[in-house]
């Protein structure tokens, strides 16, 4: 069994809410190193991409082999400046 955690800062419920995050987990409980694995200050996290609506969305999320931890979704305009870690 894998657990899934979301991760919404800023008390953001568009990750929660979302169906788009229903098609990315999917994804990433099957094959959790389907997404590109970041480098620097973002080592340990990993973004998949996928489209909808002809619109490319990016799931970051860490992982284990319990669970995943999905952090944010979003287009890719300013989405890795807000996962960068301080």
């Amino acid at each position: 069994m894998i657990l899934i955690h979301l991760l919404s800062k800023n008390n953001n419920n568009f990750i929660k809410n979302s169906n788009y995050v229903l098609l990315g987990r999917r994804a990433i409980i099957q094959d959790p190193e389907i997404g590109e694995g970041k480098k620097g200050g973002l080592a340990g996290v990993f973004v998949y991409k996928f489209k909808i609506h002809h619109q490319e969305m990016l799931l970051a999320y860490e992982w284990n082999p319990e669970q995943r931890l999905l952090l944010a979704l979003g287009v890719h305009e300013n989405f890795y400046q807000g996962l960068k870690r301080g």
